[in-house]
């Protein structure tokens, strides 16, 4: 329980599964996890899925490993490391932050009205140029993410 609020936390101590046997298992089952980083320092976003799987050592001690695309990797949240500049000054948030704010950046700024098919005027203000497609990929910044964030003051 929460000693300020007197309410439960939401962390419950992990559970040792046992075997046949009565013996402790020495291994959990696997969780999945993603985290949203962005990098104080350059302003890199970017966001990554991890396997975590429980164990317990030898000493009845739990421990935890993490896997990122396959590899063993160290925990993104004791010391998290910007992919970009090498940084360890970064903000680890939900999972889905990252790419909510790019798809918000995505969206087009007016509405282009296809050719129509017999002369007229144009409907809904629209204009008739295509506009070009760029599919470089975006290099995201801090700020683009805290942009939908703010909060304007008069």
């Amino acid at each position: 329980m929460s000693e300020t609020a007197e309410t439960s936390s939401g962390v419950h101590p992990v559970t040792r599964p046992h075997t046949a046997a009565g013996q402790e298992a020495t291994a959990f089952e696997a969780a999945h996890e993603s985290y949203s980083f962005a990098c104080m320092r350059c302003g890199h976003c970017w966001e990554q899925s991890y396997e975590i799987q429980h164990h317990v050592d030898a000493k009845g001690q739990p421990f935890v490993t993490y896997y990122a695309d396959g590899k063993r990797v160290p925990s993104p949240l004791t010391r998290p490391t910007c992919v970009n500049c090498g940084n360890h000054v970064v903000r680890i948030m939900r999972s889905g932050q990252v790419s909510v704010i790019a798809d918000a950046l995505h969206l087009p700024t007016r509405t282009t009205v296809p050719a129509p098919a017999t002369a007229g005027p144009l409907m809904n203000g629209g204009s008739h140029e295509e506009r070009p497609h760029h599919h470089a990929e975006h290099h995201w910044h801090l700020s683009d993410l805290l942009k939908p964030f703010h909060l304007h003051r008069k």
